[in-house]
Parts: C-alpha cells; structure tokens; sequence
C-alpha cells in the first residue's frame, strides 16, 4: 500500500539540531528508503515562504505564511510503499524530523478507487 508521510516540525528546534549530522540521518534515511525500494521524499522551503488561498463567501483571501498558528509547520512529506501501517510508522519513526515534530501518515487512495 502507498502511503503519505507528511513532516510537520518545530522550525526553531530543527535550525538549533546539529546541521551536518541532521543531514547525514536524513542522506541515510534517503538511501534507506530507496535500497528498499520504498521511495523517497521532498523538502519544502520554511513556513515563511507559504502563501494560503481561504475563499469565504466567494471574496478569495490571500495570507502570507502557514496555514494555521502552531509552533510544527509542514516541512515536507514522503510517499513511501509498505505493506501495511505498522511497516509505514516504522518508516516514520525512523524519520530525523520525527524528533523535532510529528510524522502524520495516510494511506493514498488508489487511482479509480472512490
């Protein structure tokens, strides 16, 4: 089964984390994930280069930033394929933002299926 793996994380802990081991944990888990044949993912550019589109009462709104106020932003997200969710959240748990936020994972409709 496919499944989204969606990186919210605290932007100010992962700007104080060790830089050069962060990268090394994620170039691992990258190589992890693609030796296994499991995919891999992308990174987003931090909270303060979103734009949110709200339409309230057909007048469109537009708002520089996040989405919602919260210390986690969405950082980023992996498609990945398991077998089921228990082998998605061991992908998840291996993660290196996992330590600095959250994973959220959903499974990923097939195309066609309603």
């Amino acid at each position: 089964m496919r499944y989204m793996m969606l990186i919210h994380h605290d932007e100010t802990a992962l700007a104080a984390a060790p830089q050069q081991e962060l990268w090394q944990e994620y170039a691992a888990f990258n190589e992890a994930l693609t030796k296994a044949g499991a995919s891999n993912g992308e990174r987003l550019k931090g909270s303060a280069a979103a734009t949110t589109i709200r339409v309230q009462n057909g007048k469109k709104h537009v708002l520089d930033g996040p989405y919602v106020d919260t210390k986690e932003q969405f950082a980023g997200y992996f498609f990945v394929e398991a077998p089921d969710l228990d082998a998605a959240i061991a992908w998840a748990a291996q993660c290196p933002s996992a330590r600095y936020g959250s994973i959220e994972i959903r499974p990923v409709v097939a195309p066609g299926a309603y």
